[in-house]
């Protein structure tokens, strides 16, 4: 299904109004993706590939490949394989603290994308410049305001701002929190899309009128037809409610650990463990500080792939937003989006 026109398709004269509305909130934010409903695809990593990515952009949404972990050949790979599939845009995120960046930015420069999404702290000195130099728009996350007033002096062309609500690595302060901090500063000085426990279109439609341009959300798609998830994975999905997506401790203060998000099973003991396995590495020196965090991130990755590639709910990691209580089915992306415009256009329309 082609997103062309999804927002000015009611399916009634009574609902147009509000679709319209819709529309009308959004352009900022279709105007800077160069989609129809601005709606990002959360960048999850072994979900967020050149299957979910292409159907969401084909289905009028935002597509964003995760890099992750990934080599910069195999980013390679996956952005020509999702231009392959689609014509429509798409971006990627890239981790700040990976150790390749540098070539990940030159990987995303060969292909054009035009979107880089930057992820996991304050990008490194030259990151910005090069990614910016290549024509591509950078979209970064922003914490806090004090963090989103220096990335926009930085050059960043859009914020996100995710709150706690979401699945996998998750600051502090709830969604709703930073949104009435962050937005009524910045929001009409530079395009914000606001993020975490976003399940339905209400949210959606509150957060636009606050003066968000648009939205992203994962959890919502990874039981999509098109996500390559197993099936074990969606179907710990559809059984959980909030409360069961819970956020990982840390062990030891001197790790500089960020919280993950994820539903409780076995995994999140083992996780306390590996916490405790690398802190005495660092007491025997045999380790820097660096290294820690990167032998943390890389237990995250894999973990994750057993969950979402392999099957194995219990010791893989199950990363899940709260908003997994508001995915009970399958179904195909176009169905989730339509879904989502349709929920959001009719809360417009009742607010007169």
């Amino acid at each position: 299904m082609s997103g062309e026109g999804l927002i000015a398709e009611a399916r009634s004269v009574h609902a147009s109004v509000g679709h319209a509305r819709l529309k009308e909130l959004m352009h900022r934010g279709t105007e800077f993706l160069g989609c129809e409903v601005a709606i990002m695809g959360g960048a999850m990593s072994w979900v967020s590939e050149r299957h979910l990515v292409s159907a969401i952009s084909d289905a009028g949404g935002f597509g964003v490949i995760a890099c992750g972990a990934m080599s910069p050949e195999l980013l390679d790979t996956e952005i020509a394989e999702t231009k392959a599939r689609t014509d429509r845009p798409f971006g990627v995120n890239l981790i700040t603290m990976h150790p390749q960046l540098s070539e990940l930015i030159d990987t995303c420069a060969k292909h054009g994308v035009g979107h880089v999404v930057l992820a996991g702290g304050l990008p490194p000195g030259g990151a910005i410049e090069r990614i910016k130099a290549s024509g591509a728009k950078l979209v970064c996350f922003a914490p806090a305001l004090a963090l989103a007033r220096k990335l926009m002096r930085s050059g960043a062309d859009a914020l996100v701002i995710e709150g706690m609500e979401a699945g996998g690595h998750i600051g502090p302060v709830s969604t709703s929190v930073l949104a009435q901090e962050i937005l009524p500063n910045v929001s009409k000085d530079i395009p914000v899309f606001v993020a975490g426990g976003i399940g339905r279109g209400e949210a959606i439609a509150a957060y636009l009128e606050m003066g968000a341009v648009g939205v992203q959300l994962g959890t919502r798609f990874v039981c999509a037809n098109e996500s390559i998830a197993h099936a074990n994975f969606k179907k710990a999905f559809i059984r959980a409610s909030a409360r069961d997506a819970i956020p990982s401790v840390q062990i030891d203060p001197r790790l500089p650990v960020i919280p993950v998000r994820a539903l409780k099973n076995r995994e999140m003991e083992n996780f306390a463990a590996k916490q405790r396995e690398v802190a005495q590495k660092l007491d025997e020196g045999a380790i820097e500080m660096a290294e820690a965090q990167l032998q943390i991130e890389h237990y995250w990755a894999g973990a994750l792939r057993r969950a979402v590639i392999d099957g194995d709910v219990e010791s893989g990691s199950v990363m899940a937003g709260q908003s997994v209580g508001m995915v009970n089915r399958e179904e195909p992306v176009a169905a989730i989006i339509r879904e989502l415009v349709d929920e959001a256009a009719a809360a417009l329309e009742s607010r007169g």
